[in-house]
């Protein structure tokens, strides 16, 4: 079962993970993969559950003013304030931007360039659902791959990471040419009330809040099941995965079976989790991948509300 955990306080970060880590402004971060590879460029990045979910688990630590560049995604990618404040910008211009606190959540559309940066005083952490087994690469900005190459870092044409002040392009490879202007124009754009339906802010969460059981309730964020049954979700966004969001002081829930793959992270809480005979605890900013089939049990005893993530596949 311990193959199963990942504990964030034994995860190995990547401080390296992308082609403009030594660029002012995203170099002082940390990326971690947790469930899956996720999208990281650096190809010696630890990855804690490796098993296909259908998703990717990531997270990411950043100091104040430090985040990522203008990118884009070929599959859905959902960001999970855990601490700080966090600014998102976004556009082949990153002009419109929106900042989102602890709490607050947000679903990135595809085929747009996105960055974010932690806009408050302290280290902050997000965590990041990516969507896929394979999430695909990044494309940047241009801008950002030739910033980077001022630094020594570069892509190669099949989008490895290569520090050109160590080593020398291999024989059958070439550097990834910064795409063209024409080519930059096929990536959308939103204005920032077209991203607000993407938004789930903390303080708006109480209002969508459904019983479960014992004290225990549900908020549905993304897709509409939960241990196959129907929740109208807050976001309507299609993901290939379902998000909710367990909360309670004092609560338990029995005989869940899950059938397609899911984990549970603690957002808040100390929660007890009883797998058949097994019996463990996952705090806050740990993970457990739930074995298919199995009967399980969750349950938390504390005096403030607390916070557990279920991410399930579609």
């Amino acid at each position: 079962m311990t193959d199963k955990i990942a504990r964030f306080n034994e995860l190995t970060p990547s401080t390296l993970p992308f082609v403009e880590g030594r660029i002012e402004g995203h170099k002082e971060r940390k990326n971690y993969s947790i469930v899956g590879p996720g999208v990281a460029e650096d190809s010696q990045q630890s990855i804690k559950i490796s098993k296909p979910h259908g998703y990717n688990l990531g997270a990411v630590r950043a100091n104040p003013k430090n985040g990522s560049g203008l990118h884009s995604h070929t599959t859905a990618e959902v960001f999970l304030i855990y601490s700080g404040k966090w600014r998102f910008y976004w556009g082949a211009d990153g002009k419109n931007q929106i900042i989102l606190c602890k709490g607050d959540l947000i679903s990135m559309p595809t085929n747009m360039f996105r960055g974010f940066e932690n806009a408050g005083d302290e280290e902050g952490l997000i965590f990041v659902v990516l969507g896929n087994d394979d999430p695909g690469i990044i494309t940047w900005v241009p801008s950002v791959l030739i910033k980077a190459k001022e630094t020594g870092l570069a892509l190669l044409d099949d989008n490895s990471l290569i520090d050109l002040n160590k080593s020398e392009i291999p024989p059958n490879r070439k550097l990834l040419e910064p795409i063209t202007s024409e080519m930059l124009q096929q990536f959308d754009n939103y204005e920032i009330n077209e991203i607000e339906k993407y938004i789930c802010r903390f303080k708006n969460q109480t209002n969508h809040e459904v019983d479960l059981n014992n004290e225990i309730k549900i908020i549905q964020i993304i897709g509409n099941n939960f241990c196959n049954k129907t929740y109208s979700p807050l976001i309507n966004h299609v993901t290939g995965f379902n998000l909710s969001i367990l909360k309670t002081k004092k609560g338990q829930i029995e005989d869940l079976i899950f059938d397609k793959p899911t984990i549970l992270f603690s957002q808040k809480g100390n929660w007890k989790i009883t797998v058949e005979e097994n019996e463990f605890n996952i705090n806050s900013k740990d993970t457990f991948s739930i074995p298919l089939n199995s009967k399980i049990s969750i349950s938390v005893d504390n005096n403030e509300d607390c916070f557990l993530n279920c991410v399930s596949k579609s």
